[in-house]
């Protein structure tokens, strides 16, 4: 015997529905923003079944959207009554729908044997009964009792809308935005073929063109212009002249663009048309020209391609519709601005030369500062996910690495036999200037993954740091942040260096860097006290257990004495002090030998 559940709509605001499926299941719905109650009408011996074709569809969208908009739970009920259903509604599910925001407690009832005074039924049938059976089943009696309908609940405020309502003014929102985006198209296409140059001259040629959404347009064409202009027309009207013709162009993906080709056959001056058009516009044309091949289409829009500036979106878009199309020869100028020839390509680390050494030689500082950042930006951007792209190389930045040394050392040297002539304001910004041009091209090679050679580099400048301590603090502090800088990479695995270059680079500068600190913090804003601290300890972490004690004990009693003007390295204290006097690891010789057997299977 077929089962019936009859759904029946009230006054009330909430925004659920309830249906049944299967033997198991109660899966809430949302409608529409009317309030909807469920009444289910079963029979004691049988499970609830139903749900038509149509039903079922709506579920399956529905629950699309609930599994992945809303983490909520299905609701499953044992095989029962009537009356045990009555209970499960009465239960706590409904509780739960409610503080999870699906219902509104203030309006929805789920009694059963609630009754409404206007009332709207509809009858759904389960799968088994023949969809196209003309027998309409009626509903069985409720077994519960009728009683008088309740007063109508206060309007809930407009504030406390529930996550269905939500979903439900969304749907509608995209809806009328569909229906004006659509009706704007029809007006746009109607404006063209009211200002066709064919709408008053009768046409032998009825040309249709077909969207994918359905929608139509028809135009009365003439076959002597449709020959002339398109090669592939000129082909398929060739046969039967003075015949009048019937073309239809399915599947569309613009009708408004294949309706302007057409108009473009019309016109004498492409060009002229073609003016103040959108790129986007442009090469839908395009595509639609070589696709019915009007040459003198093509030939105007990568024209007018060629001579317009893109935007970095519309250079992707136009790049990719001119290597889709395979335009050949055609196309070679719209993508000159785009392609270099390949002595371009050889002679890249003469310009990328040129830029770099403008920047560190440029007189004003502004300047310099903002083409620094934009260089180092245009390095870095997409570095990993271009393969194609022509870098800077190693060469070109060692070659200014040993530049801005040169310079640094003869600034030093000047500043230790500087009389009293000579401005010290002058030679304190020639050598922050030189310190800080190094730190620039370490910041590239440490992008660029280049930085090893680097720290041996500047962990042999012995007489950069002679010449370092022989002048005032205040003149050089700029260049322990070189150091730092070092420190700093290699603590977070970014330079990858051997043990004793790590030990020598410590050993040149870490004097100097302790000396310096203060004025480093102190001087430059840019400086991370916290930062320069925990690269200093992860890099004197990495060296073997002597070396860390011989650095650390030193770093004790500097500390003591100068407080935080020597960086506090407290955390490298402890791991070595662990690692020293409470987690000895002493190395055990694996006296064990690894035994290997070889047999042979039978086949």
């Amino acid at each position: 015997m077929p089962y019936e559940a009859r759904v029946t709509s009230s006054n009330l605001h909430s925004p659920i529905s309830t249906v049944f499926l299967g033997k198991f299941i109660i899966i809430p719905l949302f409608l529409d923003p009317l309030s909807l109650t469920l009444s289910l009408s079963l029979s004691l011996s049988h499970t609830l079944r139903l749900i038509s074709k149509t039903e079922t569809h709506t579920l399956r969208l529905i629950s699309k959207k609930i599994s992945v908009f809303l983490d909520f739970p299905f609701y499953h009920f044992r095989r029962s009554s009537s009356i045990d259903l009555q209970m499960a509604l009465k239960s706590r599910e409904v509780s739960a729908m409610i503080k999870q925001g699906f219902i509104s407690d203030q309006t929805l009832s789920f009694s059963p044997s609630r009754t409404t005074t206007a009332t709207t039924t509809t009858r759904v049938y389960s799968p088994a009964s023949s969809p196209t059976s003309n027998t309409l089943l009626s509903p069985p009696a409720s077994p519960f009792p009728s009683s008088p309908a309740p007063t109508q609940p206060p309007a809930r405020p407009a504030h406390s809308q529930t996550l269905y309502e939500m979903m439900s003014d969304e749907q509608h929102r995209e809806s009328r935005l569909s229906d004006e985006k659509r009706r704007k198209l029809h007006e746009r296409v109607a404006r063209l073929l009211d200002e066709a140059p064919f709408r008053n001259a009768p046409g032998d040629v009825r040309l249709a063109v077909v969207g994918r959404d359905g929608f139509r347009v028809s135009m009365d064409v003439h076959k002597s212009v449709l020959a002339e202009k398109s090669r592939f027309f000129a082909e398929k009207l060739k046969r039967d002249r003075g015949v009048s013709h019937s073309v239809e162009i399915s599947d569309c993906d613009d009708v408004e663009v294949y309706v302007e080709a057409v108009l473009l056959m019309y016109c004498e001056d492409l060009k002229r048309r073609l003016m103040g058009e959108e790129v986007s516009k442009v090469l839908g044309l395009l595509k639609v020209s070589a696709a019915i091949m009007f040459d003198a289409g093509i030939m105007s829009c990568l024209e007018y391609l060629e001579a317009v500036p893109w935007s970095e979106d519309e250079e992707a878009k136009v790049i990719s519709h001119l290597n889709q199309l395979q335009l050949h020869d055609s196309d070679t100028a719209v993508l000159l601005r785009v392609s270099s020839e390949p002595s371009t390509s050889t002679r890249s680390d003469d310009i990328f030369l040129r830029l770099l050494n403008g920047v560190l030689q440029a007189k004003d500082d502004k300047a310099r500062r903002e083409m620094k950042s934009l260089i180092s930006r245009l390095l870095r951007e997409d570095a990993a996910n271009d393969s194609n792209r022509l870098d800077v190389s190693k060469d070109v930045l060692y070659n200014l690495c040993h530049r801005c040394l040169s310079s640094l050392i003869l600034c030093l040297s000047e500043a230790t036999c500087m009389d009293e002539r000579r401005d010290r304001g002058v030679l304190m910004g020639e050598i922050a200037r030189e310190a800080d041009n190094i730190q620039w091209i370490v910041d590239i090679l440490v992008d660029k993954k280049m930085g090893d050679e680097f720290v041996k580099l500047w962990a042999d400048q012995k007489e950069l740091a002679v010449l370092h301590s022989k002048i005032p603090t205040m003149y050089r502090h700029e260049i322990s942040r070189i150091t730092a800088q070092l420190c700093i990479a290699i603590g977070r695995g970014q330079i990858l260096v051997p043990k004793d270059a790590r030990f020598s680079l410590l050993s040149t500068w870490l004097e100097p860097l302790y000396e310096d600190f203060g004025w480093m913090r102190r001087a430059s804003r840019s400086v991370d006290k916290k930062l320069v601290e925990d690269g200093l300890s992860q890099t004197i972490l990495t060296l073997p257990l002597p070396q860390q004690q011989a650095i650390l004990l030193n770093w004790f009693d500097r500390f003591l004495n100068k407080g935080y003007d020597c960086p506090n390295i407290q955390r490298a204290f402890e791991v070595w002090w662990r690692r020293a006097f409470i987690r000895q690891h002493a190395t055990e010789q694996d006296t064990s030998q690894l035994q290997i057997t070889v047999c042979d299977y039978p086949n």
